[in-house]
This record gives C-alpha cells, sequence and structure tokens, in this order.
C-alpha cells in the first residue's frame, strides 16, 4: 500500500481510524480489515478521531447502512449500487451478493488515492455529487441504490437541492441512504467530539428527512433511523444519551422516488 498520512484527509481519518479500533477488539461488532489496513500504515496516533461517542455513532451507522442495503439487495439482486462520496469506505465487502453491479465514486484525487489501496470487482469513478457528467454513460439497470454516508452532512441548503435533482434526472427510479444530522449539530458543530480536530464544518441540518421532501418532490421518505437505536443496545453511556441526546445524533434516512 502506497498511503502516505497526506493522502488521507482529516474527516477520513476519523471512520478509518474508529473502524479500524473496532475490529482489533477481542469482540468487534464490524470488522474492516482494509481500514485497520490503512490505519497502521500510516503509522500515526490517530486516537483523537476515535473518541466514545464518535467511536459508537460509526459502529452504529455501519450496522445500519449494511443492513438496510442487505435488505434492499435481496429485493433488488441486479441493482446498480453506487456509493457516492465513498473516500476509503469498504461497504461493498460487507454486502457483494456475486451479481449487484457497484460503482465507487468520488472527486478525482480521492479515486487516484482509492486506486492504491482497493483491487475488486466493483468500479471505481471519478464524479461529483454535484454534477450529472459521470452518470451519462452508466449501465442501465431497473433498480438503482446511491449510499451518501458522511456526505450530506457537509453540505449547504443549495448543494443538497442541487444534489437530490441530480440523483432524480439522472436515475429513472431508485433508492437513496443518505446520513443526516440534526439543526443542533449544525449550530454547534465545531464542539463535535471528532470533527473538532479537523477544518470540516457542518452543512444543513434537518429535525426530519421529510425537510429534504421540500427540495426535491419527486422522492418520498420511507424510513428514518436514529443512530441512538442501535447505540444504545451497547451501554449504559450510549443508552444515557439516546435519552438525553435523543433529536440530536445522526440518522440513517431511505429515500425513494
Amino acid at each position: 500500500m502506497e498511503l502516505t498520512f497526506g493522502d488521507v484527509e482529516e474527516t477520513a481519518l476519523i471512520p478509518l481510524a474508529i473502524k479500524a479500533s473496532e475490529t482489533a477488539r477481542p469482540n468487534p461488532r464490524i470488522i474492516d480489515r482494509k481500514a485497520k489496513e490503512i490505519i497502521d500504515t500510516l503509522g500515526v496516533d490517530v486516537s483523537k478521531y476515535d473518541p466514545f461517542l464518535s467511536h459508537e455513532g460509526v459502529v452504529a451507522r455501519t450496522i445500519l447502512f449494511r443492513n438496510e442495503l442487505k435488505r434492499l439487495i435481496a429485493e433488488y439482486p441486479d441493482a446498480l449500487c453506487i456509493n457516492l462520496g465513498c473516500g476509503f469506505d469498504d461497504k461493498f465487502s460487507q454486502v457483494d451478493n456475486g451479481k449487484i453491479l457497484w460503482i465507487d465514486v468520488d472527486l478525482p484525487d480521492q479515486i487516484e488515492k482509492r486506486r492504491k489501496v482497493y483491487r475488486e470487482r466493483c468500479r471505481m469513478l471519478e464524479g461529483s455529487a454535484l454534477e450529472a457528467e459521470w452518470t451519462k454513460n452508466l449501465p442501465k439497470r431497473a433498480m438503482n441504490i446511491i449510499v451518501m454516508e458522511g456526505v450530506l452532512e457537509y453540505f449547504r441548503k443549495d448543494q443538497v437541492n442541487i444534489c437530490l435533482h441530480m440523483l432524480c434526472d439522472s436515475f429513472e427510479h431508485g433508492y437513496l441512504l443518505a446520513e443526516l444530522h440534526s439543526k443542533f449539530l449544525e449550530k454547534h458543530g465545531k464542539n463535535h467530539d471528532a470533527v473538532r480536530y479537523t477544518n470540516a464544518t457542518f452543512g444543513l441540518g434537518t429535525d426530519s428527512g421529510a425537510e429534504y421532501l421540500e427540495l426535491e418532490h419527486r422522492m418520498q421518505l420511507i424510513s428514518e433511523t436514529s443512530y441512538n437505536d442501535e447505540m444504545k443496545k451497547y451501554s449504559i453511556r450510549a443508552k444515557i444519551f439516546a435519552i438525553i441526546g435523543k433529536n440530536i445524533n445522526n440518522r440513517l434516512a431511505v429515500f425513494q422516488w
């Protein structure tokens, strides 16, 4: 692996560090060997990106996204699946049924770095969540499943608007699995236990995914699940946070059009 510390953006270090440390535990709830390999290769101290609440949140979202993807892929086994804004995410290995067409999409510099790490059946494609050019020559499938984990939370309202229109214009039918965050986090993101160590700022926050429907009327909100629902299964601290931070934690929202 030819990665150096400068190849990995700070926001990408958060899920990588957490997935790596969880994988190394005696009884891991998620296993991401590629994340551990990347962190081990970088050889730097990333403990500051792995505080308790962020750790539990990343574990929870990994489980929730994986389970929802598996459910949809079971229903649409020949779907076109796109991990939009993929970074170094290894979601494909968690859900591959041997039949889906999986495409990892990100900006050119990120895809260049990703190619140093991954050699899989899936394809990698340069593209932006705010432009449709990369969608024009994709194979046609009856159903399209778009994953946007850790992406839309950094978009302004106008960028979310552009992205949702682009998806509905580019794919006749589809599902969008999106990570959403709260209005509280939008205002107080500088206090986030892990993101505060980066230069990132949170974008549009919502009280409900239903607010996205005001931006793109072709979409329907199918479900919305707080990460609290998964986190509270594992520790007293997470149960307490689920009570006092009931409407603060991030959510997995599933949209259909």
